[in-house]
C-alpha cells in the first residue's frame, strides 16, 4: 500500500495536517491511534478554541474535524503504527493488524499522555473535577477551591494561574520541598491564596455528582503518619507529560523526556521528508490551538517537499 502522506495521529495536529493534507492532493493515509481524536476527547467542554463562541464538546470538536478530513478525502484507518522504518525513502510503517503502508512522507502526530497518580478515583471523575490541563479547564473553577498535584514548575506555573481565578489553591507536594526553579517557588510562596502541602500523598477523592474533596495522608509510612481531608471542587494533575514517541526514537532527535526534536522551530526533522506535529514534538504549550497550527504548518511543508 502506498500514499504520498502517512499521517500518524489523529488528534488537532493530526486531523488539520490531514485537512491541508488532502486539499493539496495528497491523498493522505491517517492512522487514529490508541484515542481517536487525542486528549480532548476526555474534556467535555472546550471553551478556548475559536469559532465556538459557547463552547463546544471535545468529542464533538474531534468528529468534526475528522468529518472535515474525510470530507477532502483522506483515507481514515482505525488501529496503531506498531514499527516504522525511516533508513530511506519511500518510509516504512506497519499497523497492529501488519499491514505495511510505504510513504514519501510522513507526519507525526502522536500526542502525548498525561501523568496521573493511577488511582481508580481519577478515572472515576474524569471531566467531573479531575484535570490535567490548568489552562483548559482552570475557567470553570472561578471563585473555587481546587488542589494541584505537583512540585516541578508546572505544578507551580498551573498553581500561579489558577490563584487568579480560584478562592483557594492546595499545592500538594509529595517531598518537604519544591522542585521547581527558585523564581517559580518564590512567586508561589508568596502568593496568599495558595497553600502548600509538603510530604502529601493523595490517595483517593470522593464527592456525589463530581469532586467535592481528596483523601491525603501525611509523612507516609513515618511514626507521625496522619490522613487528611481537604473540601476542593477541582482537582488538576500536574506531574508532567509522556510523549507517544518511543517507535520513533531509532530514527529521531528526541529531547530527555522523549519530545521530538523539530529543525529551527519547524515541523522539519533531522530526515527529509519527516514531520512533526502537536503535542509529541512540544513541551511547552500543548494546546489544542497550537497543536492545530503545527498540523498546518506540517502538511504545507511536507505538500513543499513533494514539489521539490
Amino acid at each position: 500500500m502506498k500514499t504520498k502522506c502517512l499521517i500518524i495521529g489523529s488528534g488537532p495536529a493530526g486531523y488539520t495536517a490531514a485537512i491541508y493534507a488532502s486539499r493539496a492532493n495528497l491523498n493522505p493515509i491517517e492512522y487514529s491511534g490508541m484515542q481517536p481524536g487525542g486528549q480532548l476527547t476526555q474534556t467535555t467542554e472546550v471553551e478556548n478554541f475559536p469559532g465556538y463562541p459557547n463552547g463546544v464538546d471535545g468529542n464533538q470538536m474531534m468528529m468534526d474535524l475528522r468529518e472535515q478530513a474525510e470530507r477532502f478525502g483522506t483515507d481514515i484507518r482505525d488501529g496503531v503504527i506498531t514499527k516504522v522504518d525511516f533508513s530511506k525513502a519511500p518510509y516504512k510503517a506497519w499497523d497492529d493488524s501488519n499491514n505495511e503502508i510505504e510513504a514519501d512522507t510522513v507526519i507525526i502526530a502522536t500526542g502525548a499522555s498525561a501523568k496521573y497518580l493511577g488511582l481508580d478515583d481519577e478515572r472515576k471523575y474524569n471531566g467531573m473535577g479531575v484535570s490535567a490541563c490548568a489552562t483548559c479547564d482552570g475557567f470553570f473553577y472561578r471563585k473555587k477551591t481546587v488542589a494541584v498535584v505537583g512540585g516541578g514548575d508546572t505544578a507551580c506555573e498551573d498553581a500561579l494561574y489558577l490563584s487568579g481565578l480560584c478562592k483557594k489553591v492546595y499545592l500538594i507536594v509529595r517531598k518537604n520541598y519544591l522542585r521547581a526553579s527558585k523564581v517559580m517557588q518564590q512567586r508561589v510562596m508568596e502568593r496568599e491564596n495558595i497553600e502548600i502541602l509538603f510530604e502529601h500523598n493523595t490517595i483517593g477523592l470522593f464527592g456525589e455528582d463530581g469532586v467535592e474533596g481528596a483523601h491525603l495522608v501525611k509523612r507516609k509510612g513515618e511514626p507521625d503518619e496522619q490522613f487528611v481531608d481537604i473540601a476542593i471542587d477541582g482537582f488538576f494533575l500536574a506531574i508532567g507529560h509522556k510523549p507517544n514517541t518511543d517507535i520513533f526514537k531509532e530514527w529521531l532527535e528526541t529531547d530527555e523526556v522523549g519530545y521530538l526534536k523539530k529543525i529551527d522551530g519547524t515541523p522539519k526533522t533531522k530526515i527529509p521528508g519527516i514531520f512533526v506535529a502537536g503535542d509529541c514534538a512540544d513541551p511547552t504549550y500543548r494546546q489544542a490551538i497550537s497543536a492545530a497550527g503545527t498540523g498546518c504548518q506540517a502538511a504545507i511543508e511536507a505538500e513543499r517537499y513533494l514539489l521539490a
